[in-house]
């Protein structure tokens, strides 16, 4: 196909003949309708006007479509193959076209999603699942990596926007905050602290921290020291170059106690409990953000951030036109 003309050999021996793609409308409406005079009612054609034009079609194939009688026209041999062909043709444009379309309007396309939370539960895992329901046509991918990957991924294209932990901003990009999570501590079944139903800081005083070395480790480890580092004593840190999960799987295997973000607590795993960590203020909080570049031109990015912003409605102390208020995030069963 070649902008209005579609291409079909004219024989064996010849080269392809350009036909417009109204001709095959025009034919394939003759066809349905028996008549000349009826399919030219139907495109708001004078009956001249269509007849005229699929003798020029037949002309250009060197081949007759119809058979006319006094009674109507009906398609030849040849004409039933060109008719179904072009049934085709004008469905397959068709489809292109509606899917063009729904691209155009962000109902349908691609959108790459970057984070380095756990997506078990929470309000990121909730806004994916709400945006597949509304936009099922679109795709999600994501990429899961630490700040700096993530916004290598957004300057580059590859990202189409970043959620992340921590108030610092990705350069040259535009942002809006979102929710606040709870730090959640992550305790081996058997711990004296497993009984409680929640755990100050003062009672961790003295244990040893599983941390991942990947993001939000290092905000979690900022956290730490806030809420318990003394002059000359700090927390006893043991920092690992795996996941969340693992991390996760360490603690129950009696190597340590663990903090996170509210989020991993949608996973299980043997021998974990979760217990919410609090001080004399009341429960600890880590925010999150979510970066984009100002001018990107993918409408499923702008649906995306309409959803966040339903959820984290718009306030004056935002960044830019975009901001949100901390909340605590969906629970999810």
């Amino acid at each position: 196909m070649r902008s209005s003309t579609a291409l079909f050999p004219r024989s064996e021996t010849t080269a392809f003949v350009p036909i417009d793609l109204k001709h095959l409308r025009y034919a394939e409406a003759a066809a349905h309708h028996g008549s000349f005079r009826k399919a030219a009612d139907s495109l708001a054609l004078k009956q001249s006007n269509l007849s005229r034009r699929i003798r020029h079609l037949e002309d250009q194939l060197g081949v007759k479509l119809f058979e006319r009688t006094n009674g109507g026209v009906r398609p030849t041999s040849a004409g039933r193959d060109f008719v179904h062909g072009a049934r085709r043709v004008l469905h397959e444009l068709e489809v292109v076209i509606d899917g063009v379309k729904a691209v155009g309007r962000g109902e349908a396309g691609h959108i790459t999603i970057g984070f380095y939370t756990s997506l078990s539960a929470g309000n990121l895992r909730a806004t994916l699942v709400e945006y597949s329901r509304r936009f099922p046509q679109v795709h999600i991918s994501t990429v899961e990596g630490s700040r700096a990957r993530l916004s290598e991924g957004i300057e580059n294209g590859k990202i189409d926007i970043a959620i992340v932990t921590g108030e610092p901003a990705l350069d040259g990009n535009r942002s809006m905050m979102l929710w606040s999570e709870r730090i959640i501590v992550a305790l081996p079944q058997d711990h004296p602290l497993a009984a409680n139903e929640i755990v100050y800081w003062t009672d961790l005083k003295r244990e040893r921290f599983l941390l991942c070395e990947r993001d939000p480790g290092p905000e979690i480890y900022d956290i730490l020291v806030a809420k318990l580092a003394s002059p000359g004593d700090l927390p006893k840190v043991v920092r690992h170059d795996v996941s969340l999960e693992n991390i996760k799987s360490l603690v129950g295997a009696g190597c340590g106690v663990s903090v996170m973000c509210e989020a991993c607590m949608g996973a299980n795993y043997a021998g974990v409990v979760h217990r919410e960590a609090r001080d004399g203020n009341g429960s600890t909080h880590i925010v999150y953000r979510a970066y984009w570049k100002g001018h990107d031109d993918n409408p499923a990015v702008e649906h995306f951030i309409r959803l966040l912003e339903e959820r984290c409605p718009p306030v004056a102390s935002g960044n830019g036109p975009r901001g949100g208020v901390s909340r605590t995030p969906d629970q999810l069963t």
